[in-house]
């Protein structure tokens, strides 16, 4: 823990309110990091994250945006800056699924998962950089997933917004590694959240088998991951993708 410390670093974590990003949030706080937690839909969630936090002794606020949208993006950067006074390091984690067979699959499904997914990690990491430019230091983790190394049925949309965080996260690290800027990437697997809650036990038990750990991962286990990511120890890091997917990739 005093190893990984991120003791005056102030992080935004896009999509913080639950799931991955909850875990994201929670760990960073523990480790000293000031966080606000976005949050498009679910204010209620978001200020449990909060409340948590600052019960234990943290900093933490939330922050409502559509990070889809540039300019909410860019609102939320802002408001970071403003109320703790830096930015050092943005997770891109908000993200949505709908799935289905492209031959069913609607335009809206396909834009939807684009614009959550992909888009709002450019909005979001175009807003960080210009202050991180100037500081000359920043951390950029994408949430991307195993969908985006190997791509799955049924997930058109899902798999290429997120090959395209992994295209972005090593473009991006070339652009800014001379400022001191990583950006790096993890690609989780099946990670015990709301998404996996809506698969059948027979899908989810038949996608387990392809999985050599033989289980699913927690979302404290990302989170792990990620503090090791934007952690001064992990300096010399940028451009990588890192599984957290027990196995399953193994690229």
């Amino acid at each position: 823990m005093t190893d990984l410390a991120l003791k005056d670093k102030v992080a935004v974590v896009t999509g913080g309110s639950r799931g991955i990003g909850r875990a994201i949030a929670l760990e960073f706080a523990a480790r000293g990091a000031a966080v606000v937690v976005n949050f498009n839909r679910s204010p209620e969630a978001a200020n449990e994250v909060v409340k948590q936090i600052v019960d234990a002794g943290g900093k933490a606020a939330a922050f409502q945006a559509d990070v889809s949208n540039f300019k909410q993006a860019e609102d939320l950067i802002k408001f970071a800056v403003e109320t703790f006074g830096d930015l050092h390091i943005l997770v891109n984690n908000a993200g949505i699924t709908k799935d289905t067979l492209i031959m069913m699959m609607s335009e809206n499904d396909w834009d939807t998962v684009i614009d959550t997914n992909l888009k709002s990690s450019f909005n979001c990491s175009k807003a960080a950089i210009k202050h991180m430019m100037r500081k000359r230091f920043g951390r950029i983790v994408n949430i991307a997933s195993v969908a985006g190394q190997m791509g799955n049925a049924g997930q058109a949309n899902y798999s290429a917004s997120k090959g395209g965080q992994i295209a972005l996260t090593k473009s991006l690290a070339r652009e800014v590694a001379a400022r001191n800027i990583t950006v790096n990437a993890l690609a989780p697997g099946f990670v015990d959240t709301e998404i996996l809650d809506a698969m059948s036990q027979e899908t989810l038990e038949s996608a387990l088998k392809l999985v050599p750990l033989g289980r699913k991962g927690k979302p404290e286990e990302i989170a792990y991951a990620a503090a090791f990511l934007v952690s001064d120890q992990a300096a010399y890091i940028t451009g990588q993708v890192l599984g957290v997917d027990g196995g399953m990739a193994m690229m």
